[in-house]
């Protein structure tokens, strides 16, 4: 008794045997399930506990200010033109390096204030910022 035609041995198979994925993830599953205890360390240690933030050291503000008659002040200080560029470079010369905070009046002329940022410019100060007042309505 024949349970099949002869057409049927010409088709081909279009079903997956899973029989061989299955075993294959249980030998891995059974593999990791031995492997994960035995990676813990066996020496049982309290280490130490130790912060890393970063110490947040803002630089010194230098104030440079240029009254209407074209005198200059360091940090309220009245200065002559001579002793700009020397107490310029000290300044550059500290870490990390200062900010100079220019006030000009607004009546000043601006020959002044741009011999200033040449002076600080040539002692190797990198930031320089400006000082206004802001407009109300």
């Amino acid at each position: 008794m024949a349970f099949g035609t002869q057409d049927d041995t010409d088709e081909v198979m279009n079903e997956i045997n899973m029989t061989p994925l299955v075993d294959v993830m249980l030998v891995l599953l059974i593999i990791f399930i031995i492997t994960v205890p035995v990676m813990k360390h066996s020496i049982n240690i309290d280490l130490p506990r130790a912060t890393n933030e970063a110490q947040n050291v803002k630089p010194e503000t230098v104030r440079l200010t240029v009254d209407a008659d074209g005198a200059y002040y360091l940090n309220e200080a009245k200065i002559e033109d001579l002793d700009l560029a020397p107490r310029f470079q000290a300044a550059a010369a500290q870490e990390p390096q200062p900010e100079l905070h220019i006030r000009g009046d607004k009546s000043v002329r601006y020959e002044r204030v741009a011999q200033a940022m040449a002076a600080a410019q040539q002692a190797g100060l990198r930031k320089i910022g400006f000082i206004t007042e802001p407009v109300t309505p």
